[in-house]
Parts: structure tokens; sequence; C-alpha cells
């Protein structure tokens, strides 16, 4: 019927938490600014916190009482960095949902050029950082992973990509029903199949407080991503020791025989005997650690845990 205004369409915003006091305010109203600059959409902003020591939940309650379009998952702990923010993504109502850390090294502004790639039909827009203010020797090593990952994974993975972007509903209802308690969020988004636009940018230092990320999460994050998209590492550790256990096999026959034949002429060689079964051991236990990460997966998979435990929530 003329006249009559169509309904605005709801863009969802998600941002994680922990301990980021002197920087959500910032975040938030450098969000409303973009967000207001585009009048045909209403949003969403989803923040979910980690249980943070600071101020944060005392900053986040109060951006929640003066503007209803701020929504709050409080966690009971510190589920980490991949369950926490899953779960505030997939806890999203939007015809689409960005994602951007509340550390201001994802740039809000880049929201709008998001929106306008998604409007031209892209289901996942991501932006990339093949340029970094950050530690150089840990974006080289990033680098030398995702592409390491991309040669043995079954799915091409979007190099230098953090998840900053922009996710279609469409795409995050394949996500829900996946419904992985523990995900590579970078590489299943990779394996839905989905025209994936990138957005290059140069990632800029953090300004206010310190970065969650450490040797340890950085090295979970790449062990996930190798077992969740890739079987090589598996199947090396199988044909290896199939050819192990062969040599080996063929070693003992031929040390036996010579042994009959030349009983007082053959030395009796402690040291390379221990060095070769040093040498099978360390090799065995290695693979061995691999295999864990794989059982490992499985268990975390099959157990079902939640993905987080909420201790409240705030303008749902």
């Amino acid at each position: 019927m003329e006249g009559i205004m169509q309904p605005k369409k709801l863009i969802s915003i998600v941002s994680p938490s922990f301990n980021e006091e002197g920087n959500i305010e910032e975040l938030y109203k450098r969000v409303v600014k973009v967000m207001e600059d585009l009048p045909e959409y209403d949003f969403e902003y989803v923040f979910i916190d980690n249980a943070s020591t600071d101020r944060t939940i005392e900053i986040l309650r109060g951006l929640a009482h003066k503007d209803s379009r701020v929504k709050v998952i409080i966690n009971t702990r510190n589920f980490g960095h991949i369950r926490s923010p899953y779960w505030g993504i997939i806890n999203t109502k939007g015809l689409a949902t960005i994602y951007l850390a509340s550390d201001l090294q994802d740039p809000p502004e880049l929201i709008s050029e998001f929106i306008e790639q998604w409007r031209c039909g892209y289901k996942i827009v991501l932006a990339v950082k093949p340029v970094t203010s950050t530690n150089q020797i840990m974006h080289i090593l990033r680098r030398i992973y995702y592409k390491f990952l991309g040669y043995i994974s079954d799915v091409e993975i979007v190099k230098d990509a953090t998840g900053f972007g922009l996710y279609d509903k469409s795409v995050l209802d394949h996500i829900r029903a996946i419904n992985d308690p523990n995900p590579f969020f970078r590489g299943l988004i990779c394996e839905l199949g989905y025209k994936i636009k990138c957005i290059y940018f140069n990632q800029p230092r953090r300004s206010q407080g310190v970065s969650k990320n450490n040797f340890y999460s950085l090295f979970d994050i790449a062990m996930l991503g190798i077992i969740s998209h890739s079987m090589v590492p598996i199947r090396v550790a199988s044909i290896l020791g199939f050819i192990l256990s062969f040599l080996s096999l063929i070693l003992a026959i031929t040390l036996t025989i010579i042994k009959i034949l030349y009983w007082d002429l053959m030395p009796r060689g402690y040291a390379p005997m221990a060095i070769g079964l040093l040498l099978i051991l360390g090799t065995l236990l290695f693979f061995i650690g691999i295999l864990g990460e794989y059982v490992h997966a499985t268990y975390v998979h099959v157990r079902r845990r939640p993905i987080v435990v909420e201790r409240e929530r705030i303008n749902f």
C-alpha cells in the first residue's frame, strides 16, 4: 500500500570482550556513528563478556541501560577466545551479522563497506590484513601457518583473515546446524563453499589494554585449524609408522643373520642401537601427539559440553 514504510532490515554486530574497559565505550561510539550513516538499517549490538575482572561489565551495563539496541551476555567464567565469540555470533537475529573484536584493531568504519558488498550479493565478506602494524614476527609466522594449512587442507582457507567481517543469516543457519562445540570458525565458513569477498586493510596497533593472545592461545587455534580441516598429518603418521615398522623388521632380520655368520667379529654396537631406538621412539611419540589431537577433538565433540554457560543476559 502506497505510503506505508517498509520495515528496516536488522543488522547484528557482535564483539567479544575480556578486560577491555579502555576500549568498549570508544568502540560503541564508532559503531553507532557508522550505523547512523546507514538509516535504512536497524541494528543490535551484542557484547559477550568472558567474566571480565575490570570495569568492562560495569561499562556494558551502562551502555545497555541507555541504549536498548545494546545486548549483553555475561559468561560465568572465561570460556576462551574460540567458544565465547562463536556463541555470540550464533545468538544473533539479524539478516546479516558483523563480527569485530573489542580491541579497536578491527576498524568499525569498514562496516559500511561490508554491508555494501553484502547488498551486491556476497554472503560472506571478510576483512584481510596483508599489512599489520602489530608484531611482525607473529605476522610472518601466521602467514607461514596459513600457507601450510592451505597446502594440506581440503578447502581453501582465506589467509590473513581474523574473523572480522560480515556473515549472512543463511551462512549462520548452516553453522548453527553443524553445532560444533569447539569450531575453527575461519575454516568452517570456507568449508561451506560460498563465494567470499575480501576487503583488505592495514591493522593498527592496540592503543588501550593488553592483548589476550599469547603463544598458547595462538597454538591452540593453529592445531584446531589443522585437525579440523586436514587428514594429512594422521595419514603421514600411518604411512611413516608402516615404513618404520617394515625397516625395523628388515634391520632386525639382517642383524640376526650377520650375528649368526660373524658371531665373534661383529661389534656389539650399543651406541648405534640406542640412537636408532631413540629415533624410532621419538618419531612415534611425535605422531602419537598428533593422534591425540584428533582423539581430543572427537572427545570434545562427543561429550557435548555447553559452548558457554551464561551468568546473565541484558536487553534480550
